[in-house]
C-alpha cells in the first residue's frame, strides 16, 4: 500500500474565495478528488517539501542521461500517436524507466496531470530533468494538437545531441586513457624508484670518500622533484585537487564561463576548431528542431542561445534576437559573427527566403556532425603519437638522470 504524503493545495470555492491548505493522501489524483468533492475549484497542487536529508543532496547533484531521456521521450511519442491514454501512457514509461530521478519526474507528470495540468506544466516543475526547450516545444505540440509530432521531434534532436557526444567521448576515451595511465606510471617512478637510486648514490660516496658527491643537474632536478611528492604528498595532492575544484567552480560563474569558451575555440592543434564545430551542430540542430516543433520565432532563438553550451554563440543568438524583433533578418547577424562560417550563414539566408529554414539548418546540422566524425578521428590520431613521445622523453630523461651519477662515479673510480 502506497504511504500517504502531505500535499499542499490552492482551490477556490464557487463565490470565487480562494483557499489554501494541506491534504495527507497517496497521489495528486487523490487531493483533486477530495477538493471536488467538498465543491472547490483546484488551482494548483503540490507535495510539501521535507527537510533536504542526504539522500536529497546526492539528488541534486545528478542528472538525467540523454540518452535515457531520449529512449523516454522516443518511447512517449510512440504510446501517444497510438492513442494510448495520456495517464496510462506515463504509468507505462514510469515502469519501464530505468532512471530513478527520471522515473521520479514520470510519476509526479503522472500525478500533476491526474490532478488537472497540462504536461508542460506538469514538466515545468521538473526543471532539471525537462530544459525550456523540451517544454517549450511540448507546449507547442500540446496548443495545435499534434503533441506526437512534438515529441517525436524531440526525440529526434535528443538522439542526435547524444550521437554527437558519444562520437566525441568515444574517440577521446582511449587518449585519455594512456595519458592517465602514463602519469600514474610517471608518479609511481618518482616517488619510488628514484628514492632507490639515491640510497645507491649515497652507498657509493661513502665508500668512495675521494670521489664527489655532487650529482649532475638532471639527477637534482628528479630528486628534487621525489622529494617533495613523498615528503609533502599530502600538500601537494590536497592542492591539486583544491585547483582542479576550484577551477571547476570558477568555470560555473557567468565570467570564467565566459573566459573558458572563448579560450576552447582557440585551442590549438585543432582543438579549437572540433570545439566550434561540435557549437554549431548543436546549434544548428535545436534551432531546426525549435522552429520545426511549431515554437515562435523569437522565442525559438533565445532558447537556442540559453541551451547553446556556449557564450559566444549564446551572445550571437542575443544579437539575432534584437535583430529579428526589430524587423531584420536572422541571416544578417550571423554573417557578421566570426564563429559563424560563410556557408552556414549563405544556408541560413537561402532558408530565409525560401521558407525552408529549419530544413537548412537541419542539413548545417548533418554536415556538421559529419565534420566533427572526420575532425575527432584526425585529432585522435595527432594526439596518440604526442602522448608516446611526451612520455617517452619524460620516460628518457628520468633514465638518463638516474644513470649519469653511477657512470660518473665509476669512471672516477676506475
Amino acid at each position: 500500500m502506497a504511504s500517504s504524503t502531505t500535499f499542499a493545495f490552492r482551490a477556490m470555492d464557487l463565490a470565487g474565495v480562494n483557499t489554501n491548505g494541506e491534504i495527507e493522501a497517496t497521489s495528486k489524483g487523490q487531493v483533486s478528488e477530495q477538493l471536488r468533492q467538498r465543491g472547490l475549484i483546484v488551482l494548483d497542487v503540490s507535495e510539501k517539501t521535507n527537510p533536504l536529508n542526504v539522500e536529497d543532496l546526492f539528488k541534486r547533484w545528478k542528472s538525467v542521461k540523454t540518452r535515457d531521456l531520449a529512449i523516454f521521450t522516443r518511447q512517449f511519442a510512440t504510446l501517444v500517436a497510438s492513442g494510448m491514454p495520456m495517464l496510462r501512457t506515463l504509468e507505462t514509461l514510469s515502469v519501464q524507466s530505468e532512471d530513478e530521478l527520471l522515473k521520479e519526474a514520470i510519476v509526479d507528470l503522472h500525478d500533476d496531470i491526474e490532478a488537472g495540468s497540462s504536461l508542460e506544466q506538469a514538466m515545468d516543475r521538473h526543471p532539471k530533468v525537462f530544459d525550456r526547450l523540451m517544454r517549450s516545444m511540448v507546449r507547442s505540440g500540446e496548443q495545435s494538437g499534434r503533441l506526437d509530432d512534438a515529441l517525436d521531434r524531440i526525440a529526434f534532436h535528443l538522439e542526435k545531441m547524444d550521437a554527437l557526444r558519444r562520437q566525441v567521448r568515444s574517440a577521446l576515451m582511449y587518449p585519455a586513457f594512456v595519458f592517465v595511465f602514463a602519469i600514474l606510471i610517471l608518479l609511481a617512478v618518482v616517488m619510488f624508484i628514484i628514492p632507490v637510486f639515491v640510497k645507491v648514490f649515497e652507498e657509493l660516496a661513502a665508500d668512495n670518500p675521494g670521489v664527489s658527491s655532487a650529482l649532475p643537474l638532471p639527477t637534482q632536478i628528479c630528486v628534487s622533484l621525489s622529494d617533495a611528492l613523498t615528503g609533502y604528498w599530502f600538500v601537494i595532492f590536497p592542492s591539486i585537487g583544491l585547483l582542479i575544484f576550484a577551477f571547476m567552480r570558477w568555470k560555473k560563474t557567468d565570467r570564467g564561463r565566459a573566459v573558458w569558451d572563448r579560450l576552447k575555440l582557440r585551442l590549438p592543434a585543432n582543438i579549437g576548431d572540433v570545439v566550434q564545430k561540435v557549437a554549431l551542430a548543436r546549434w544548428s540542430r535545436t534551432f531546426s528542431g525549435a522552429i520545426s516543433s511549431g515554437v515562435p520565432m523569437l522565442q525559438a532563438i533565445k532558447l537556442t542561445g540559453e541551451t547553446s553550451g556556449n557564450v559566444v554563440v549564446e551572445n550571437a543568438m542575443v544579437e539575432m534576437y534584437a535583430s529579428v524583433k526589430q524587423g531584420g533578418s536572422i541571416a544578417a547577424p550571423i554573417e557578421n559573427n566570426s564563429i559563424f562560417p560563410a556557408m552556414v550563414a549563405h544556408m541560413v539566408s537561402v532558408g530565409e527566403e525560401t521558407g525552408q529554414l529549419e530544413h537548412m539548418l537541419s542539413k548545417v546540422a548533418d554536415f556538421y556532425e559529419t565534420e566533427v566524425d572526420a575532425k575527432v578521428k584526425a585529432l585522435t590520431s595527432l594526439i596518440e603519437p604526442l602522448m608516446i613521445c611526451f612520455v617517452g622523453i619524460v620516460v628518457g630523461f628520468i633514465v638518463i638522470a638516474m644513470y649519469m651519477p653511477i657512470f660518473s662515479i665509476y669512471e672516477n673510480i676506475r
